[in-house]
């Protein structure tokens, strides 16, 4: 098994949705995140920089929602894994992310995807 570092429950507040009345507001996301680290060198050293910031990782989740505006919540997964990949030189990443209320009879309804790294996919 290797090492992860994960996020787990993030709220963000996005403009998500096929609807113009859902283009017009904010609606909550929530966020789970499990990313492929190797903890050892962190572990070693004590040390923030050799360690994935989920602080700074949260901040960037928070602001790419922010600053965009999607349909789908499809698209927001695919487009915000990519750019973690390739911000954070993530190994692999796994998303779930959920759309409380949008299905009035279900707690929650959403997306979880895997991606892997082209370096890591390579290996």
């Amino acid at each position: 098994m290797k090492d992860l570092v994960f996020i787990e429950g993030l709220q963000a507040q996005a403009v998500i949705g096929v609807y113009d009345w859902e283009k017009e507001i904010q609606q909550s996301l929530v966020f789970d995140l499990e990313m492929e680290h190797d903890n050892r060198v962190p572990a070693a050293t004590d040390d923030l920089s050799k360690t994935l910031d989920y602080e700074a990782i949260s901040n960037f989740i928070l602001a790419f929602c922010a600053n965009r505006q999607f349909e789908l919540i499809e698209t927001l997964a695919e487009r915000l894994v990519e750019e973690l990949i390739a911000q954070f030189k993530l190994n692999s990443v796994l998303l779930t992310l959920r759309k409380p209320g949008a299905v009035p009879a279900a707690s929650a309804v959403g997306v979880k995807i895997y991606r892997q790294s082209d370096i890591a996919s390579q290996e």
